[in-house]
């Protein structure tokens, strides 16, 4: 039996599948678990996208090959979409198409422009997929760190010219995952006249463009003059409806990265169902009401969760975006270290923040995917532990106990 390709060797453990693992073993030690983990929604898919569905699937044409870049009506639903939520114009044939979920579509870029020895500049923390799936394709992850002391924007006048010079891809993520930071318009240019001098694809993962609170209105990359130069912009369904298993999402933008992108995806994959992108249409059409109901819960939810550790002497304060909070590990302890403490002496998980990078060192990610009274008994066992972010007094015995 031939080995698996040398660059599999290379790569971490995928962060969310290692938690499924501990979550697996500690539940069969009949440990109650309270999952913190993947941001995978608890509440349900809104109705009228279910229904739209069950309708959808009945029709007979929707049962063969779908449409290779999304079906017509998909994309022009998509194109509205942008026209309404951000006054952007984009073309439904040049520069639309439909996508397996924004994973599928992130990962398929790179197999479009990266070559052994290409570099991906790879923001840090960050979703995990840009940098792994840049080694699988042989490429060179440089880190571009983004620190707390600059709002998790990154500094792009520190990345080496050299780097810079032999970059194909930048990915950028606002509302970002896993921090919750946000951009803002100056940034967005920045980042725009950064990639239209070195001549890179800017990939904006524009995921948690919806699950916003306070009023607060995520923008588009493409918002930018000049941006359809160099941006391709992908969104998803699985948290703007929770939709994450119905793997559905689009990508407008640049038409020769669509190009690009389309010219994969026609030898790899055989596009989303089409009763799913028909119920994608409804979901579209409708977003205002059908994610009104869902960011009043997950607002909530996040002012619950930042005033319990407040309580317990962490500095975070509540974001505008995401169903994530970012927080540091208590005083002395490393990410890991504090992860598996809240799992053994807790039954909660959390991803340790070296999980999303280097520069994730120092804190974990807390995914507001439970129910509110769910989130209350977590505080309350952390409490009882006597985990508190300064350990200094108490943090040893809790952690040794």
């Amino acid at each position: 039996m031939p080995n698996p390709t040398a660059t599999l060797a290379d790569l971490p453990p995928y962060l969310f599948a290692e938690l499924d693992k501990k979550i697996a073993a500690a539940r069969a030690k009949g440990v109650d678990i309270i999952s913190l983990g993947v941001g995978d929604p608890d509440l349900p898919t809104p109705q009228p996208i279910v229904d739209e569905m069950a309708k959808a699937i009945q029709d007979q044409a929707t049962h063969q090959y779908p449409a290779y870049q999304g079906s017509v009506s998909f994309r022009k639903a998509a194109v509205d979409w942008m026209q309404e939520r951000f006054n952007v114009a984009v073309d439904p044939n040049d520069e639309t198409m439909a996508l397996i979920g924004a994973k599928e579509g992130i990962a398929h870029l790179i197999l479009a422009y990266i070559q052994p020895g290409d570099v991906v500049l790879c923001p840090s923390p960050a979703y995990p997929v840009y940098r792994n799936y840049t080694i699988i394709m042989g490429g060179t992850p440089v880190t571009v760190p983004m620190k707390a002391a600059d709002n998790f924007l990154p500094d792009l006048n520190a990345i080496n010219a050299d780097d810079a010079k032999k970059a194909k891809i930048l990915f950028l993520n606002y509302p970002n995952n896993p921090t919750g930071a946000i951009v803002t318009d100056e940034f967005m240019q920045e980042a725009v006249d950064f990639c239209r001098k070195y001549d890179i694809v800017l990939c904006h993962d524009n995921a948690y463009s919806e699950m916003t609170f306070d009023g607060y209105k995520a923008p588009s990359f493409l918002q930018v003059p000049g941006a359809k130069d160099v941006c391709i912009e992908m969104f998803s369904f699985s948290k703007m409806f929770n939709m994450t298993g119905w793997r559905l999402g689009f990508a407008v933008g640049n038409a020769k990265a669509i190009k690009a992108l389309g010219s994969i995806k026609n030898n790899t994959d055989s596009g989303a169902f089409t009763a799913i992108q028909t119920a994608g249409e409804l979901g579209l059409a409708q977003y205002k009401e059908l994610t009104k109901d869902l960011n009043r819960i997950y607002g909530a939810r996040r002012t619950l969760f930042v005033d319990g550790l407040k309580q317990l002497g962490w500095p975070i304060e509540a974001g505008p975006a995401t169903f994530y909070l970012w927080a540091p590990v208590p005083t002395g302890m490393t990410s890991e270290d504090f992860a598996t403490l809240l799992l053994e002496k807790c039954g909660i998980v959390v991803p340790p923040g070296n999980g999303y990078g280097p520069e994730g060192e120092g804190f974990f990610r807390v995914a507001l995917t439970q129910p509110e009274a769910r989130l209350t008994e977590a505080l309350q066992r952390i409490k009882d532990n006597g985990i508190t972010f300064d350990m200094a007094s108490n943090g040893a015995a809790c952690a040794t106990a």
